[in-house]
């Protein structure tokens, strides 16, 4: 059954044209390697690694299944198996037979054969692969394909506009449901050309932000977004928070958090579950909280986050994101960072933010550790270290760095613990200004009275005529 199933997949991917094989092996670490589901291939994780990475206790607890089903569609799938490459055997064996038994709903056997054979390396009681299904799933595509690309071969000898782009939508469909991204990409972006009302660009759009981002192709999602938004009438909430939230992604990824943070507290949450296929309110808020947190200063942090009646609604719905949010703001740095420990394990599983961790939480600390310093002219390093929960020989060298990196204007004490605030000449400072606006009235002193000699012996330029 097995030879008779392998026949049939490679008989099907030839008929399809790129439908799997087009697929090319992504350097992006999210970036799933479809060609790995073919029959003979190696199984890898998104980054490449073939053995799960090590599992922290805390993860033992994690709840695998509540976090699944914040989201539907390619997206729930590619979640799970993220995940159970990062969670111990017998947790990952679990997710795994869930996301397995989830694929065969879809049509995408080579992503299901992908899951079996990561469920096969974790478990041996995994059982028989389904080579009735695969054959079944894989005989109906071929005689899907054969009808849609002679329907759309005939829109086009009719030429009817409409019926061209819904024949290439409809392809792109079942392109993008049996696992070809770049073949959806491609027949998404051919309908622009037939597309008549705003309505059509915006669809178009959507689709082609959607699979670019599950192709990790960033630069897609920002120029495609940008073109949704200069389409004129765009006025649904949804379709503007779907925009949002693919445009802080891009942000994101990039490392522009900043950007990132802008976007995302002003999702609207109008969007409720309608993109759970690319992103989750939860992911909104924890996006956009940590994001905000890095880069945003205290004025900014309170019109945008502490203040923003639109976010407040999203943060809801993480409270631990909520409750270090207002603790930072607060400046009870301590409880702050306890709250960022306790959900960093978790963060580390999230499929577009666990490249980001380590980065902003550096961010976060630094940020936390300016602000503790700006007060004052002199400080105990004692009394800092028990605010920040941490002992003096580390903090010392935390305030080090910050100082050579210029962050801080201090020097420490080395020997009494003491940090010492490097505070500018007042004096000097004043001298420096008053010189300045001397200079200025001088400068604007002299060119009055050039203007006025020129008018008195009636001196002027005369411009080219027109």
């Amino acid at each position: 059954r097995r030879t008779t199933a392998q026949a049939a997949s490679r008989a099907g991917i030839e008929l399809y044209g790129s439908a799997l094989s087009g697929l090319e092996r992504r350097r992006h670490p999210r970036q799933w390697n479809m060609e790995a589901a073919l029959p003979g291939a190696d199984m890898e994780t998104p980054g490449g690694d073939t053995d799960p990475l090590p599992v922290k206790p805390e993860l033992e607890s994690f709840d695998w299944e509540a976090y699944a089903s914040n989201y539907s569609g390619r997206g729930k799938l590619l979640r799970m198996i993220f995940v159970a490459d990062r969670l111990s055997s017998p947790v990952a064996a679990d997710v795994l037979k869930a996301a397995a038994a989830e694929a065969k709903e879809g049509e995408d056997a080579a992503l299901y054969k992908q899951i079996f054979a990561k469920l096969e390396s974790v478990c041996d009681s995994a059982g028989p692969l389904d080579a009735e299904w695969i054959d079944a799933v894989e005989r109906q595509a071929r005689k899907a394909h054969e009808k849609l690309d002679d329907e759309l071969n005939g829109f086009k000898t009719n030429l009817i506009k409409e019926s061209i782009r819904m024949g290439h939508n409809d392809l792109a469909d079942f392109y993008y449901s049996h696992g070809d991204l770049n073949g959806a990409v491609k027949c998404y972006m051919r309908t622009r050309d037939y597309c008549t009302t705003s309505t059509h660009i915006l669809a178009m759009c959507l689709n082609v932000i959607k699979v670019s981002i599950e192709l990790a192709n960033f630069t897609h999602v920002t120029n495609y977004v940008q073109k949704a938004e200069q389409t004129p009438d765009l006025t649904d909430p949804v379709v503007l928070a779907k925009l949002g939230c693919a445009s802080g992604l891009a942000h994101l990824e990039n490392r522009r958090y900043k950007l990132a943070a802008r976007k995302f507290v002003n999702v609207s949450p109008d969007l409720g579950m309608q993109y759970n296929d690319v992103i989750s309110q939860q992911d909104i808020a924890i996006y956009g909280g940590l994001c905000a947190l890095a880069t945003f200063d205290r004025q900014e942090m309170k019109a945008r986050v502490i203040d923003n009646s639109v976010f407040k609604q999203s943060l809801e719905l993480v409270p631990e994101v909520r409750e270090l949010l207002y603790d930072f703001f607060e400046s009870r740095y301590a409880a702050c960072m306890s709250h960022l420990e306790k959900i960093k394990a978790e963060l580390m599983l999230d499929i577009h933010l666990h490249d980001h961790v380590e980065d902003l939480y550096l961010q976060i600390r630094n940020k936390a550790l300016v602000q503790y310093c700006t007060p004052f002219t002199s400080l105990r390093i004692a009394t800092m270290a028990e605010a920040f929960s941490t002992s003096v020989p580390h903090l010392e060298k935390e305030l080090a760095k910050l100082i050579m990196d210029k962050h801080i204007q201090a020097q420490i004490d080395s020997q009494n613990k003491i940090l010492y605030a490097r505070h500018t000449n007042q004096r000097h400072g004043a001298f420096q200004r008053a010189m300045a606006i001397g200079n200025e009235f001088q400068r604007a002193e002299r060119s009055l009275l050039l203007r006025t000699s020129l008018l008195q012996h009636e001196l002027f330029v005369e411009g080219e005529p027109m």
